[in-house]
């Protein structure tokens, strides 16, 4: 009987240890709205160090804060035994998605090789940096591409995805365009719905900036990656 006693004891500590610490992540998360003036707080949760939590904002950045909101911490914690940037892989944590979930019926499908290895982009036609992979991407081999198009950078760039998407051939129209400078003909007048889902995805993605990568792995891959880099990075996927 002593020895349930103690368990039950054990167990309520516990119990009380997590409460505490769910009601001090409630309290910070009010005090750091109140302080920034908005409800901007995805989440708050305790960390392991320097008596901190963490909280991240529905911008997706991450920032640092005690349990009064006294001060507000920015930029990245360093674990000094591991020399690990605990901030960067948070984030990396963060930005990492459910690939299953994309709809890739609203992608440009492209293949090269057999395609066993699979990868998605975010690309506006207008975006330099994107050409550059466009242009890149065309050295990988054993790959399949979804392209989402994803026009951030005014009406020519709506306009322009409108017609590739259009177009009776999209890879073809895309890669002429992006990797050539062709012009890309058509009017854009069949129904584009998937691009306007396509933002609104992007905007829940959080993604501010092309070309946004997301390997097969869920992990993302920020603006543009020479080929070399790529190749490396889709190794690793498992």
């Amino acid at each position: 009987m002593e020895g349930w006693r103690k368990a039950v004891v054990a167990l309520m500590a516990v119990f009380g240890l997590a409460t505490a610490a769910f009601a001090g992540e409630k309290e910070v998360k009010a005090k750091m709205e109140a302080f920034l003036g908005a409800p901007a707080v995805s989440s708050v949760r305790a960390v392991p160090y320097g008596g901190l939590y963490e909280v991240v904002l529905t911008t997706g950045e991450v920032v640092y804060t005690d349990e009064k909101v006294s001060y507000v911490v920015t930029g990245s914690i360093i674990d000094t035994a591991k020399r690990e940037d605990v901030t960067a892989k948070r984030m990396e944590e963060l930005s990492r998605i459910d690939f299953s979930a994309l709809p890739l019926d609203r992608a440009i499908k492209i293949v090269r090789g057999k395609g066993t290895r699979v990868m998605a982009t975010f690309e506006d036609p207008n975006c330099t940096f994107c050409k550059k992979l466009a242009k890149e991407l065309q050295t990988i081999d054993d790959v399949t591409i979804y392209v989402f198009l994803y026009p951030i950078l005014g009406p020519d760039s709506v306009d322009k995805v409108k017609r590739i998407w259009c177009a009776p051939d999209r890879a073809a129209a895309w890669l002429a365009w992006m990797t050539e400078d062709k012009p890309i003909p058509g009017a854009g007048s069949c129904d584009t719905k998937a691009i306007e889902q396509n933002m609104a995805l992007g905007e829940q993605l959080r993604i501010s900036g092309t070309p946004t990568i997301f390997l097969a792995s869920g992990d993302r891959l920020g603006g543009y990656m020479p080929a070399a880099k790529l190749e490396e990075r889709l190794k690793q996927v498992r």
